[in-house]
């Protein structure tokens, strides 16, 4: 009897998806053994809604057809943005690039997009899984009712964790090392809190002020989740918001395009 042949198999080629998966996978392993990165992530925006709700009391909250509610959530939102995905993220792709993985992840089947995509995963599901509880918390214990327009408040947060990580990438373009990364973030975040409408709503600013913090990055994620809840958002003012929200991303992209490093800074 002849022998019969068998023909290995070919291994299943992989995929864009099974390619950041894998590169997902890796980074939340290190993300958890970095402990800075953990208490940025998960304590700081836990504890700021807090004062957010103190500072409420003092507000005519009313008056601008809000409550201490629509106006906490948001700001749980925008502090879950800022700190578990931009500033997180800021430094991960600083210190993979000073540590020369980004360098060695582009020798491989990687492309680019993929190898950001994959590295901004876990801080971005980080985000998204906090804003939820958050939004959980607020509905909770501050009797809010449900959304009124609910794909506002959804469309605002897709909106708010890609430009986050876009911008987080972006700011690393211009940070040297990983020391500095905890440096570099804070202006867009300190101009965010102050102006993007967490600690104070838009509606209650001066009309120039206002109308310079409507084209702030935050701002239009922070508008788009409280009209949600609130149902005030005209067609004209969510069209305004997305559009802005946009433009934010795309610029994010074309500074990472045009500026981002691959290997290190010297």
């Amino acid at each position: 009897m002849s022998a019969i042949r068998t023909t290995p198999r070919p291994a299943a080629a992989a995929t864009p998806l099974s390619r950041m998966t894998a590169l997902a996978r890796a980074e939340l392993t290190l993300l958890g053994r970095t402990r800075g990165a953990l208490v940025a992530a998960l304590f700081v925006p836990l504890v700021m809604p807090v004062s957010v709700r103190s500072a409420a009391e003092e507000m005519d909250l009313a008056g601008a057809g809000l409550n201490t509610g629509t106006l906490v959530l948001p700001a749980a939102v925008g502090f879950s943005l800022l700190f578990a995905v931009y500033a997180v993220l800021v430094g991960v792709f600083v210190v993979r690039r000073e540590e020369l993985v980004l360098k060695r992840l582009r020798t491989g089947e990687l492309r680019d997009v993929e190898i950001l995509a994959g590295s901004a995963l876990p801080a971005a599901l980080t985000g998204l899984a906090q804003c939820l509880l958050l939004t959980a918390g607020c509905v909770a214990l501050l009797d809010l009712s449900a959304p009124s327009a609910p794909h506002l408040a959804v469309l605002g947060l897709l909106l708010g964790l890609v430009m986050c990580a876009a911008l987080a990438a972006a700011t690393a373009s211009f940070t040297r090392t990983g020391e500095s990364a905890q440096a570099t973030p804070m202006p867009l975040l300190l101009v965010s809190m102050i102006g993007s409408g967490m600690f104070l709503p838009l509606e209650l600013m001066p009309d120039r002020v206002a109308s310079v913090c409507e084209l702030l990055p935050l701002t239009p994620v922070v508008t788009l989740v409280r009209g949600g809840w609130t149902g005030n958002l005209s067609a004209y003012e969510a069209l305004g918001a997305f559009a802005t929200a946009v433009a934010w991303i795309l610029v994010a992209v074309f500074a990472v395009r045009r500026w981002f490093r691959w290997e290190p800074r010297r």
